[in-house]
């Protein structure tokens, strides 16, 4: 895994710790099957490690590592450890089936760490270090020894640990900033210190593993970088204890896009980015915020008029890195308040719409309008702006939904629906699914006669009110709708309502092209 320093780009290794200390985190628990497919996420992702958790740490645990083991074969594997002898034995019986195993052994080196968890001084401290590591020796392909709480641990008595670990026979050393406390400017020269002073034997390297309390996990990591750090740990969407860990989409796509500044590059299928995030959020029912950085649904849209006209025109304006660059279809240009007659004519396009110029002045006009009341204006509000309909009324009204569901595992839950339609009239139909919500986009398939699948759903509550968003997969492209209302069934029926009427709108654009 060591690099030349002359060499560029220098490889930068991936040690993906998502499921261990990313699953760890109050939320984000995994089961078994779950981990199992999230590890051949990052395996597609072409991640070098891949931390599949803490077999000491249950059954549960221990039993994830071995099926990841057995089933993944292209990462390293590998398991975390206390300096506990049967912590060592357990992490070796669970990566038992892996093509290379690695071991992750952690013991505490700050003071506060010594005194008030440890209760070790620091001989005691190197005295562990020497007999687990030494202990791990042959058993596992890789041994990883990391000085917990390094940040914060004197800088003579953290050389001496490293150096003991190397010593015994460590082949990585992680130096994390296990609380978040550290700046850039800290990290750099602490890296560039340790990795000129620390005496090890050729080959083993430095790993860099940052926490994200104060915000800086990712820029912590570059510095790191930067300063000669070979290796970089991480997670899939920041998660993790506390605040998250680093979020290794920002750091591997940073080095992607300024490989002229750091000069250092991953092997990561960067492509994947976006799926495995996107897995991780259904796995654990916690998606990323709008706008996080690489994978949020905020990071490739554009609202603003002036940078919709400029995308357009070329995307290099306000883009530095290509949606498909990171798996995200396409772009997306929202049509709201701040928006453009640039963004409003190119999206009618997108249905097969071609506005003339005295067209486009009316419609926009009535856009504009209806922007200022409403966060976002969708394909079938537009539609119904250029047909000269009043956004809302066409197409499909909720009158009513029930769901019922039993708390045993063996009945699924079904919803009733009634609905609304400008010329079907009054429609009600019933759905089944695995999930209340599943149950009611089956009833509204079935209502509409639209064959389609459920690609996401976010809800969150504010002041008494939920807001629903959802994303429709239909016809090779994706529908979104939203809904607000005090009953998050009723907001996520009115959004995937709205979903449907997009779908229904978009369907029929053709129609409206010569009339336009």
């Amino acid at each position: 895994m060591a690099q030349s320093a002359e060499t560029y780009p220098r490889r930068i290794a991936i040690f993906d710790t998502t499921l261990r200390d990313g699953e760890q985190a109050p939320g984000f628990s995994m089961s078994v099957e779950a981990k199992l497919s999230m590890a051949k996420a990052l395996e597609r992702l072409n991640v070098d490690v891949i931390e599949a958790g803490f077999a000491a740490a249950s059954p549960g645990d221990a039993e994830a590592i071995a099926r990841v083991a057995e089933e993944v074969r292209a990462p390293t594997i590998c398991s975390l450890s206390r300096t506990i002898e049967s912590d060592i034995e357990a992490a070796e019986k669970a990566l038992t089936a892996a093509r290379r195993r690695r071991l992750h052994i952690f013991l505490g080196t700050s003071p506060t760490h010594r005194e008030a968890k440890l209760k070790l001084s620091t001989d005691g401290v190197l005295r562990e270090i020497e007999r687990s590591v030494s202990s791990a020796q042959g058993r596992f392909d890789e041994v990883e020894f990391s000085a917990e709480d390094a940040i914060r641990t004197e800088r003579a008595f953290l050389k001496e640990a490293l150096e003991c670990a190397a010593e015994a026979g460590a082949d990585i050393l992680n130096v994390p900033d296990t609380v978040g406390y550290a700046s850039p400017e800290e990290i750099y020269e602490l890296f560039r210190d340790l990795i000129a002073s620390v005496r090890r034997p050729e080959g083993v390297i430095f790993s860099a593993h940052c926490h994200d309390d104060l915000g800086m996990a990712a820029a912590n990591s570059l510095a790191a970088i930067r300063a000669g750090a070979n290796q970089i740990e991480g997670t899939i969407n920041g998660i993790g204890e506390r605040a998250g860990n680093c979020a290794l989409e920002e750091v591997i796509m940073a080095l992607k896009t300024r490989q002229d500044y750091f000069r250092a590059d991953t092997a990561i299928a960067t492509k994947e980015l976006f799926a495995a995030s996107k897995l991780l959020g259904e796995l654990t029912g916690q998606t990323p915020p709008r706008n996080k950085a690489i994978v949020g649904r905020n990071a490739f849209a554009h609202e603003a008029g002036i940078h919709q006209h400029g995308v357009l025109e070329d995307r290099r304006t306000y883009e530095i890195m290509t949606p498909s660059d990171v798996g995200v279809p396409s772009n997306e240009l929202v049509l709201g308040k701040h928006s453009g007659k640039h963004a409003l004519k190119a999206r009618a396009a997108a249905l097969g719409i071609e506005l003339g110029a005295d067209r486009l002045e009316s419609v926009f006009t009535a856009f504009k309008e209806l922007a200022d009341k409403q966060r976002e204006v969708t394909d079938s509000d537009l539609c119904a702006l250029i047909s000269g309909q009043t956004p809302g009324e066409a197409g499909w009204r909720l009158n009513r939904v029930e769901i019922r569901a039993s708390a045993e595992a063996r009945m699924n839950p079904f919803a009733r629906l009634t609905l609304q339609h400008s010329r079907r009239g009054r429609v009600c139909e019933i759905g089944v699914g695995a999930a209340p919500f599943e149950a009611i986009f089956n009833a509204l398939c079935s209502a509409t006669g639209v064959s389609a699948m459920l690609d996401n759903i976010d809800v969150a509550s504010a002041s008494g009110s939920c807001r629903a968003e959802v994303r429709v997969a239909a016809d090779g492209r994706v529908f979104v709708g939203a809904g607000e209302d005090p009953d998050v069934i009723i907001a996520a029926s009115e959004a995937l309502v709205a979903a449907f009427n997009h779908i229904e709108f978009a369907r029929g654009a053709s129609a409206l092209a010569g009339a336009a």
